[in-house]
């Protein structure tokens, strides 16, 4: 689903893609060459759609987070260490037991071995250090874990977002 500026929202249902075109909230931008039938009709299948009035996303609003996700926006790597292999863990970067939240910018992927030295320690006072500092993921992330093989219909509308590799991809 496209913003009415052409900026992917999300990944819907059929039936949710249907109900915004048949009640005029949405248009179909690109079309499966099969028809959607109805005991009384026949529509066009819906791929792509984009809503006809823009709808202001909060950036401010973040995402869930999920250790799926998580793992995903660090590339399914330990930011400690870099290994892929082994249990990944959540860990906090300022911990619970001193005041961090759970945020996006407070948690990180972790390797068993290195969130178990870490404890409920501060990095400084281990002398670890983070291959990358933790932000909010891009959009685009959550479209990949919907989605994790995009359609080629899809790609000129997630190319400038595309710039994240796919979860699928990194975890093989």
């Amino acid at each position: 689903m496209l913003n009415a500026s052409y900026e992917p929202l999300n990944v819907c249902s059929l039936r949710r893609a249907h109900v915004l075109v048949f009640k005029g909230k949405a248009e179909v931008v690109e079309a499966l060459d099969r028809p959607l039938r109805s005991a009384a009709d026949t529509y066009r299948w819906p791929h792509v759609i984009r809503l006809v009035h823009y709808v202001r996303v909060p950036r401010l609003v973040q995402r869930r987070i999920s250790r799926r996700a998580l793992f995903a926006r660090d590339g399914w790597r330990c930011v400690y260490c870099g290994t892929s292999g082994g249990r990944l863990t959540l860990d906090h970067v300022v911990p619970r037991s001193r005041g961090g939240d759970s945020t996006w910018e407070n948690v990180v992927t972790s390797c068993a071995p290195c969130n178990l030295r870490k404890g409920d320690r501060l990095l400084q006072e281990l002398h670890m250090e983070l291959a990358r500092k933790p932000s909010a993921p891009a959009p685009v992330l959550f479209i990949h874990l919907a989605t994790p093989k995009i359609p080629a219909m899809w790609e000129r509308y997630l190319a400038p977002y595309l710039s994240t590799p796919a979860p699928a991809a990194a975890a093989a």
